[in-house]
């Protein structure tokens, strides 16, 4: 009877390794691509706002975004120039968490790179807010609709995060800071998503180029903060069942985004951020 239980349960058990070995590599995978475009994000905002900040060179940054700096408008120009400056802090702190070498190696700076995380998340949250509602950006409502769900989960996750970070329930505080590290991405996202669509269709399709509004435009701010997070829970969840082919499914979905991610990422570097420079 052992001999038959051994024979009929190690092939499965042999396969359900197999396919949570493939689900840690698409993990992985997608991981390393979006640190490597993450990092070509954080080189851009530096080289293109933070340069010409340190030149006192102001109109560059109309030339990139609307109204990113106006005379006189003191309180909107320092809440842009914070604004960007969480974001290049962000990019760079949310890579360094992620890293289990860094985790292991040095907790406390971990713990302290954490504790300034969440801090930024709270004032991009509330700068982005300030930024669309009060001092204007482009786009239509929908739009303004869909970012302001971006940033009151970002707050809302921060707030999950931070509690379980105290409480000691590390497991927890994982799964929370990697949902805080999707959300806090949104508009990188959006901005992988904009220059893949355009790259596919090389021209604008769904949506004024010129008014910056449209079905598309609208779909993808939601999109920017709802299908990473889908596909993170889809990813905890088939990290959690013992059925080989719920793995094998999210690992084939994650690969898939995988490829998709490169390939905003190759269209962002070389359609937005590169011709900037």
């Amino acid at each position: 009877m052992s001999t038959l239980t051994e024979a009929t349960l190690l092939p499965r058990n042999a396969n359900l390794s197999t396919a949570a070995n493939a689900l840690a590599r698409a993990g992985q995978s997608w991981f390393i691509v979006a640190a490597a475009g993450q990092l070509i994000f954080a080189w851009y905002m530096a080289a293109l706002y933070g340069m010409s900040a340190l030149r006192g060179d102001w109109a560059t940054w109309n030339k990139v975004m609307p109204r990113g700096w106006n005379e006189g408008d003191t309180v909107g120009n320092v809440a842009i120039f914070v604004h960007l400056l969480l974001a290049l802090i962000v990019t760079l702190a949310g890579l360094a968490q992620l890293v289990p070498a860094i985790r292991r190696a040095a907790p406390r700076v971990h713990r302290w790179t954490g504790r300034i995380y969440i801090a930024s998340a709270f004032g991009i949250a509330f700068g982005s807010m300030y930024l669309m509602w009060v001092r204007g950006a482009v786009g239509d409502v929908s739009q303004h609709i869909g970012s302001t769900l971006n940033a009151i989960l970002l707050v809302a996750i921060a707030v999950v995060a931070l509690r379980h970070a105290r409480s000691r329930d590390l497991a927890l505080h994982r799964q929370w800071a990697l949902r805080l590290f999707m959300v806090m991405n949104g508009v990188w996202f959006f901005r992988l998503g904009l220059l893949l669509w355009l790259m596919i269709h090389q021209q604008p399709v769904g949506f004024d180029a010129k008014t910056f509004t449209g079905p598309f435009l609208t779909f993808l701010v939601f999109a920017q903060t709802l299908v990473p997070l889908a596909a993170l829970e889809l990813y905890f969840r088939a990290q959690r069942s013992d059925v080989a082919r719920r793995k094998w499914m999210a690992a084939a979905v994650i690969a898939v985004l995988t490829v998709v991610t490169a390939g905003g990422i190759v269209g962002a570097t070389m359609g937005l951020w590169l011709p900037r420079l």
